[in-house]
């Protein structure tokens, strides 16, 4: 059932839908999305301030997560300062709206709820009075006008990671399958993906030529690149009729509450993945068979619904096509290169850390072209493991030394055009002095590898227990202490420890314990208890069963 060329196969699970690009059978994308009811990047919420952080230069946002929002300063304008104008011409119409019913002697619950609202919020008069002075807010007019209790709608640009809760913007951006709504902001632009002036300037005149709301931008996403004006009407019509629900939603609803929801992985998959390249789509769930065939007939025709095939085969799907066999490095700290080589990646809480090794290559006169060889096949392969593994933030790569400033150059020329494509940010900086590449990566999400794993419940995580020399060490600096205080002269001793650490003191420790019996005049009795941890032991007299110091 495998093909040339690219496909995208889909699994859908009740607890989880996965989704691989496969490009000639070797696995390029890679994403996974479980039920859970976590905020994911492109929700939008109407939340409510919680506090102000000056030193961190941000505020906390309760969205109606577990964990409250972050909102950096900078990241609440310009689009808190449209929401704030907006809001005091709505202090205004709510003023007429209210004198008309006591006019009418009309019951005006809608003006009077929304007058409630506006009561919590401490600087609206001040701000009332800067936005009528035309005054332009900046990051130091946060702390005036932003105020706890106040409801903002943010939108999430980073799930939450680890231990920290979601990062919000104000500046929102609807994205649809050709275009990217902005409800905030003026700008008008072209993907930079999309090559070549003259269809620059086609996809311009239709951007220009589309009915947009006063105040609102559009940018045209790359699946844009070549198609005619109504797809970007009824792209926008979609995005405009969603903007409509939110501003809805934000009318009738108290924060923190959901008024937007990114689509499932399947919808999302369509939306920002399908381009004329891809060969086919195989899935294996009929409910999303039928959804995807229905968008695709409804945005390219019945030739481009045509490339969806059910799968129904009694074999998993991600076995078919020999995913499963692929997935099982991106679990692995090390990874193999074609030439004998291979890397290491450590995920660490400040950076990823990524060696490179010659592994078992060749030495000898070939050495420097051994080596640039290696360190390409290694840029290739990070570039690939960086998006299957969806790992970001600092990444610090450590090559094979090179000692010509032309190899340096090509490796750094290489590792640039493999992440051009890349869907997530990447910045690559110059192999540094001290050998290393540096590089930073775009992170919005748990990797993969968090997604899956929790840390170990017996190491903590750290992937490393105590060995059996140390802990025979531990129990003689232990027994050495107890046996000295007079009030234990007399009172048996025994040793409960894990079976490993047990068998060490009975063999390499045995006439170190005789020793310590000697010293003491004391006799000592030693047992194991499996269900004790590796690191764990107990001193106890066990005449009482009670537990000594």
């Amino acid at each position: 059932m495998e093909k040339s060329g690219k496909q995208m196969i889909l699994n859908c699970e009740k607890l989880e839908r996965r989704f691989a690009m496969l490009n000639d059978g070797r696995l390029e994308e890679y994403q996974i999305e479980r039920e859970d009811s976590g905020p994911k990047v492109g929700n939008i919420y109407l939340g409510r301030i919680i506090n102000l952080e000056p030193s961190l230069q941000a505020a906390f946002i309760d969205i109606g997560a577990e964990k409250n929002a972050f909102l950096h300063y900078h990241e609440m304008l310009p689009g808190g300062d449209e929401l704030l104008e907006k809001r005091i011409s709505e202090e205004e119409a709510e003023e007429a709206e209210e004198a008309a019913a006591r006019n009418t002697g009309v019951d005006a619950p809608i003006a009077a709820k929304r007058r409630k609202r506006q009561e919590a919020h401490p600087g609206s008069r001040a701000l009332s009075e800067a936005l009528r002075r035309k005054k332009k807010l900046t990051v130091a007019d946060i702390p005036e006008f932003f105020k706890p209790g106040m409801e903002l709608l943010v939108q999430v640009v980073k799930s939450p990671i680890g231990t920290k809760g979601a990062r919000v913007t104000t500046n929102m951006s609807i994205p649809g399958r050709y275009l990217v709504l902005m409800p905030y902001s003026e700008h008008i632009g072209l993907s930079t993906r999309i090559e070549g002036a003259q269809e620059r300037d086609r996809l311009r005149k239709i951007l220009s030529s589309l009915e947009l709301p006063e105040g609102m931008g559009l940018i045209c996403r790359t699946a844009g690149e070549g198609r005619k004006a109504a797809f970007f009407k009824r792209d926008l019509d979609l995005l405009l009729d969603y903007w409509r629900k939110i501003e809805h939603a934000m009318e009738t609803q108290k924060a923190p509450a959901e008024v937007f929801t990114e689509p499932n992985l399947v919808a999302r998959t369509i939306r920002d993945f399908m381009t004329d390249e891809i060969g086919g789509i195989v899935v294996d769930d009929k409910t999303a068979c039928k959804q995807i065939a229905d968008t695709l007939r409804r945005i390219g025709g019945a030739k481009m619904a045509g490339k969806v095939t059910l799968y129904n085969s009694p074999k998993p799907i991600f076995d078919q096509y020999k995913i499963n066999d692929q997935l099982r490095e991106v679990y692995q700290r090390e990874v193999r290169l074609p030439g004998g080589g291979y890397i290491c990646i450590d995920e660490t809480e400040a950076l990823i850390a990524i060696d490179v090794n010659s592994g078992r290559g060749r030495k000898g006169t070939d050495q420097p072209e051994f080596i640039l060889k290696t360190n390409l096949e290694a840029a290739a392969e990070i570039a690939r493991q960086l998006r299957l593994r969806n790992i970001g933030g600092l990444v610090v790569l450590d090559f094979i030394d090179m000692k010509s400033a032309k190899d340096r150059d090509e490796v750094l020329r290489t590792m640039k055009k493999l992440v051009k494509d890349d869907r997530a940010k990447t910045k690559v900086l110059p192999i540094s002095k001290l050998g290393l590449m540096e590089m930073t990566r775009q992170r919005e999400h748990e990797s993969i590898l968090d997604q899956v794993y929790n840390p170990c419940p017996y190491c903590s995580g750290t992937g490393r227990v105590k060995s059996p020399l140390t802990m025979s060490v531990e129990i003689q600096r232990r027994l050495n202490s107890v046996l000295r205080e007079k009030r234990y002269k007399d009172v048996p001793v025994r040793v409960i420890m894990h079976p490993d650490v047990l068998a060490r003191l009975r063999n390499e420790d045995a006439k170190l314990l005789t020793d310590i019996e000697e010293k003491y005049d004391h006799v000592l009795s030693f047992r194991a208890d499996p269900l004790l941890h590796y690191e764990e032991f107990r001193l106890v007299d066990p005449d009482t069963g009670a537990d000594l110091l």
